[in-house]
């Protein structure tokens, strides 16, 4: 509880520290904050049935939000960004009034609103939505065409959120328990969504629609919508739960190449469900899906624009070699089944807890099928990407996620926290042991950064502290006076200590520095190493 308390107090000081340096507008606050018209009404399933044009970028359909009573309300937020609108809201046949606020709508119910009362309301709506500047970063929707000149279409909305295409709860924190979702497309075309596909309805116009089901809770931005005149094929994979379903879709120039690019699914599920515990969605199964962008970590149903390469676009980023033996996307976007999908943030704010394990996940995917040293010189590789420009975690409420820095360094601080846990099946039993307890929920970092304090039997409040909430990199400061070595933390968050491993001469040696100076003796003046799998900098002073 201590813990928990050092840990909001610095969160509020944050916020009121970078609120200062950005402008938040009212948009910003409805859409990122639990406003009393979200927080009365538990999201408990969604129906999401739209009709898709690609011939002129329109959408349209309706949504069935179907929610439990929590608290007696009468006013029910749902958002969808402009230019979409809504056109109808109705509950029980009844059409109801609503008010639009930027891209909220408030909707005014008739019906008493009973604690524990099971309801629902169907929301229609349709327009041209947001195209995407630059998916999946700057997302939206992705109008292209394959090379036959067939529609090639996908939905992108990570921090941009799900309601730049169809009406949600558009915050994080709450999770619809299941999911229906039916797209509706042109003759020929193939939609891929979410879960497993129930059924194909022939419609009168020669339109097909797909139905698909999610089982499991899914976060609204993990939705996704795919189009193409895809190939398909499927494969089983014996997992830790049993036979789980792999499904993949290729557009038929490439089928080729996928099938052979796609083989690296069974040597990921492998090494992560060794690291993390079993794949979190055997009800829904496992898709990759060819998409006309890069890629994206939507949920049983990752997407994949990689070019069949390995690396990154063909890119080691660690410029180790590493980086060049397995595909980025395929291993970093399924890694995020995991650290986003099973455990989602309830703020964007902590988007840490998806991108920091997802690409230390790089790394032990890489020492599970090449060994530790591979693994410790890819992490170590990429710190050449760190920019240390703001802190990892942003404002909280407002939707505004934090550095880029969540990424590399993220990655570099968990490895870091590894070298202080000097235990790696213990290690190995964290990563697990956070999805188990937080499977299938949306969390905060002070949960997170309990847990693992818990687990580790170490109080790491005042490393998450420096490398979640700080810029500075801790620096190692050491005097070598005749046979005494004087050494302190410096450039840190006051009280930071931190174990640290030295190799001393021709000795290592583990020490545990504080901002104090502390003294050891030693044989004799000599060169003073650290270990370089720590992220930390090292300076002697004369």
């Amino acid at each position: 509880m201590k813990i928990f308390r050092l840990a909001l107090l610095f969160s509020i000081v944050h916020f009121t520290l970078f609120a200062q340096k950005y402008t938040f507008t009212h948009d910003d606050t409805l859409r990122g904050s639990i406003t009393k018209e979200r927080a009365w009404w538990d999201l408990q399933f969604y129906h999401l049935n739209t009709r898709i044009n690609p011939a002129d970028s329109t959408i349209g359909g309706h949504v069935v939000v179907r929610y439990k009573v929590l608290q007696p309300a009468q006013v029910l937020q749902i958002d969808l960004q402009r230019p979409l609108t809504i056109s109808k809201i109705t509950q029980d046949g009844q059409e109801l009034s609503f008010r639009r606020d930027g891209d909220a709508f408030f909707v005014s119910l008739v019906k008493p609103q009973k604690i524990d009362a099971q309801e629902e309301i169907t929301v229609h709506y349709g327009g041209r939505p947001r195209i995407a500047k630059r998916a999946p970063w700057d997302g939206g929707f992705s109008w292209k065409r394959d090379q036959n000149g067939q529609p090639f279409v996908a939905t992108s909305c990570q921090g941009l959120g799900a309601s730049v295409w169809w009406p949600c709860k558009d915050h994080m924190y709450d999770e619809p328990d299941s999911m229906k979702i039916s797209i509706t497309v042109p003759p020929g075309l193939t939609d891929v969504s979410n879960g497993r596909l129930s059924s194909i309805s022939n419609n009168a116009d020669g339109w097909r629609t797909f139905h698909w089901y999610v089982q499991n809770p899914i976060n609204n931005y993990g939705v996704n919508v795919n189009i193409g005149n895809y190939v398909s094929w499927t494969e089983t994979f014996e997992g830790e739960k049993g036979k789980l379903d792999l499904s993949f879709y290729a557009l038929p120039e490439n089928a080729e190449k996928a099938k052979v690019q796609f083989q690296q699914v069974r040597p990921m599920l492998k090494a992560f469900e060794h690291w993390f515990g079993p794949y979190p969605f055997y009800e829904d199964g496992f898709k990759l899906v060819e998409v006309p962008y890069l890629g994206m970590e939507h949920q049983s149903s990752v997407t994949y624009g990689n070019g069949y390469q390995n690396g990154y676009l063909g890119r080691d980023l660690s410029a180790t070699g590493w980086g060049l033996k397995w595909d980025f996307i395929i291993i970093h976007e399924s890694g995020h089944e995991w650290f986003a999908n099973n455990i989602t943030y309830k703020d964007v704010a902590d988007m840490w807890i998806h991108e920091s394990f997802t690409n230390y996940s790089e790394n032990l995917y890489t020492e599970y099928h090449h060994g530790k040293q591979a693994g410790a010189e890819y992490v170590i590789g990429c710190r050449k990407l760190i920019r240390n420009d703001k802190p990892i975690i942003g404002v909280y409420g407002v939707n505004h996620s934090g550095s880029g820095d969540m990424y590399y360094k993220g990655g570099n601080m968990l490895h870091t926290i590894r070298q202080i846990v000097n235990d790696d099946e213990k290690w190995r039993g964290i990563l697990r042991g956070l999805n188990k307890t937080f499977y299938h929920q949306t969390v905060t970092s002070p949960q997170i950064e309990d847990y693992m304090s818990a687990q580790a039997g170490v109080n790491l409040s005042k490393v998450f502290d420096q490398y979640l909430r700080d810029v500075r990199i801790p620096t190692l400061e050491y005097k070598l006076e005749g046979k005494q070595l004087s050494y302190r933390w410096s450039n840190c968050v006051a009280g930071f200590e931190m174990p640290v491993k030295l190799k001393i001469g021709d000795n290592w040696k583990t020490l545990q520095p504080n901002s104090d100076w502390k003294t050891l003796k030693v044989s004799k003046a000599s060169a003073v190493m650290i270990d370089p799998n720590f992220y930390v900098e090292i300076r002697k002073l004369e």
